[in-house]
């Protein structure tokens, strides 16, 4: 294409739809066509904007060497991302929108960079070792089939002709290897659906879009009830696989940013009224977790080791499920905007940073988050005469919410009161049993957030493992969990609450508190509970408008140096005070924090001002009340 006929092609903005297109949004306008807000749309196409430039100040442009020519050099990671062919969609749409050559170019390079990771059978692998995960094949055809149906026509026919050719032979993989829903993960199960769906629409082959369809009946079994949360996140064959208390594997991060946007993009084009109805109860559920300044809640996810503040790693980003689905509830459509405003304040120079303190902490963007994120972005702009009306209007439920709201099939509490919010975990479902790494369990307080300082604490995972070493940033530093526990060590070991899947837990909410009473025991990362000091624990909460109070005490006879860890998350930069033996404070931009104890208080001394964890991309000041001569901890956190 000459690039005369390419500027004036252009002007279209990629904003135009296919028939089909315009009928699988139908359901979406109500019969009534609303246009949502100009400022989510400028935001939306200045971050993509944005996220472009970054990405293409990072490609390598070397023609006489083509396993580099075209890669995305990490800025993290000394690695190779393989699946940066997904950049594909994300450059073609901002190619048509700004009619600049450079992301048309960009996005051509990436793609046929894909050439060094393709395999005979048809599948993209995941590195570059031939015989590495190859299921992200599916997300790898769903981006080249959405950037052939909306944006082929940047493409010579010759090349058009064989990234068709190549998108047969990737669906043809994905169609054998994920043969049932729960061939692997769910959100491959899920991704399937939509991918055979589209796919096979777009190259009129009735088999994918049959195989498609016997997949959506299976995945509506693997929704929880009542609040319909879609698991099966877990290794293993059996994704139906129980817990000893009888819970699912459920992974926040990956149903909001992956599984639920593809079953929605489905069940519209298809108009699955059954299925429609089950997300609708689900995303309705799944919005509970989003925090006031839209972080997502995936404390006690069982994938939480790849989360992040924003969302989760690897992922795609929440923003077609929940901005699809704002007609059915306004408050979905308050969530993206504010979850975009969030991907915004944490990209850095064109790059979304893995948490909000990634800059102040020193520490450099793993890139695949950015070219994971960018995807969604483009379908909301190739959508957009389409969707219903989004903006902020209606509230949060987390943000009005006041009381408890309890999740049997996590056994996890979300509690409200006043302008404190806050979870509680003892959701056991282990997603790996080789490589446990154990996200908020054992009555752990997972977020504690308040509306006028923002996060305050915040889980990470007890031990960060790279379990998947491609897809995860090594851990800079001392490997320091953020949950707050009850630890002890004896003989080197670490014992903690953290590694009690067996704790217990109950509430009582009324007019002026809520209030938790927990059982839990002190146990290592083989689940053996300490025998020489004492074991036992009560872990008590108790939450009032004022202020959150914290009490662990047992009967049992502390023979070992014992203490409760309070990491309050603080980016460096803060002032720390230590007001006296038993008080701190930390100073924020709108509000002071106060911690003080019955014991005396030690902040751990650290190489830099705080310490950082991987999971969810915070700073952290460390607090460590130790047990002393008594068998109790009170600690009391308040904003003054």
């Amino acid at each position: 294409m000459k690039r005369r006929d390419f500027i004036q092609l252009s002007t279209i903005t990629g904003v135009g739809l296919s028939l089909s297109a315009k009928s699988f949004l139908s359901s979406c306008a109500s019969g009534v066509k609303e246009f949502h807000s100009s400022e989510y749309r400028t935001l939306v196409f200045n971050l993509l904007k944005d996220w472009c430039d970054g990405m293409i100040k990072t490609q390598i442009i070397k023609p006489s060497d083509p396993k580099m020519h075209g890669l995305l050099d990490c800025p993290a990671c000394q690695t190779v991302h393989a699946r940066i062919m997904d950049a594909v969609y994300p450059f073609f749409y901002m190619a048509k929108a700004t009619g600049d050559k450079k992301y048309l170019e960009a996005g051509i390079l990436v793609f046929e960079w894909g050439e060094n990771v393709t395999r005979d059978d048809g599948a993209w692998t995941n590195d570059l070792d031939p015989k590495s995960w190859d299921g992200t094949t599916v997300f790898g055809a769903v981006a080249l089939a959405e950037t052939l149906k909306y944006h082929g026509d940047l493409l010579e026919e010759s090349t058009r002709e064989r990234w068709y050719k190549r998108l047969e032979q990737a669906t043809e993989f994905v169609y054998n290897r994920f043969y049932k829903v729960d061939a692997s993960n769910i959100n491959y199960g899920a991704t399937t659906i939509y991918a055979l769906n589209l796919i096979g629409k777009l190259l009129n082959n009735t088999k994918y879009i049959s195989r498609g369809k016997e997949l959506a009946t299976q995945v509506k079994s693997f929704f929880t009830k009542p609040n319909a949360l879609l698991f099966g996140e877990i290794q293993g064959k059996d994704k139906k696989k129980l817990s000893p208390k009888g819970l699912y594997g459920i992974d926040l991060g990956y149903n909001l940013e992956e599984s639920l946007n593809n079953l929605v993009l489905y069940a519209l084009e298809e108009n699955d009224e059954e299925l429609l109805q089950l997300l609708k109860i689900s995303l309705d559920a799944h919005l509970e977790f989003i925090l006031p300044d839209g972080g997502i809640d995936n404390s006690f996810g069982n994938r939480m080791f790849k989360w992040t503040y924003w969302g989760s790693r690897t992922s795609d980003g929440m923003q077609p499920a929940f901005s699809f689905m704002a007609n059915h509830n306004p408050a979905l459509g308050t969530a993206t905007f504010k979850n975009t405003e969030l991907l915004k304040q944490c990209t850095h120079n064109g790059l979304l940073h893995g948490g909000p303190h990634y800059v102040s902490h020193g520490i450099q963007p793993c890139v695949h988050h950015t070219f994971a994120h960018a995807k969604p972005l483009a379908t909301l702009l190739d959508h957009w005469d389409n969707l219903p009306k989004i903006n902020t209007l209606t509230p949060l439920p987390r943000a009005i919410a006041d009381g408890e709201r309890y999740f049997k099939e996590l056994d996890v509490s979300l509690f409200s009161k006043g302008d404190w919010r806050g979870t509680i975990s003892a959701y056991d479902s282990v997603y790996s049993p080789t490589k446990d790494v154990r996200q908020a369990t054992g009555a752990s307080l997972g977020i504690l957030y308040h509306n006028k300082v923002g996060l305050l604490c915040t889980a990470s995972t007890a031990v960060y493992k790279m379990l998947e070493a491609y897809n995860q940033q090594p851990q800079p530093g001392e490997d320091f969990a953020l949950t707050p526990r009850i630890e002890t060590y004896v003989d080197a070991i670490w014992y903690n609450n953290l590694f009690d899947l067996e704790a217990t837990f109950t509430s009582k909410d009324d007019t002026n508190s809520i209030e938790y009473n927990a059982k839990v025991q002190l146990k290592s990362e083989a689940f053996e509970p300490v025998n020489e000091t004492a074991s036992n624990f009560d872990l008590n909460y108790s939450c009032s408008e004022e202020k959150l109070e914290i009490t662990a005490n047992t009967k049992e006879d502390i023979n070992s140096p014992t203490a409760f860890v309070l990491p309050i998350v603080s980016p460096t930069g803060e002032k720390v005070m230590q007001v006296s033996e038993h008080e701190v404070s930390i100073e924020k931009p709108i509000g002071t924090v106060k911690i003080t104890s019955s014991s005396v208080i030690k902040i751990k001394d650290t190489p830099k001002e705080r310490l950082f964890n991987m999971v969810p991309g915070v700073e952290a000041v460390p607090l460590i009340m130790p047990f002393e001569d008594k068998n109790q901890v009170k600690i009391t956190v308040e904003i003054v």
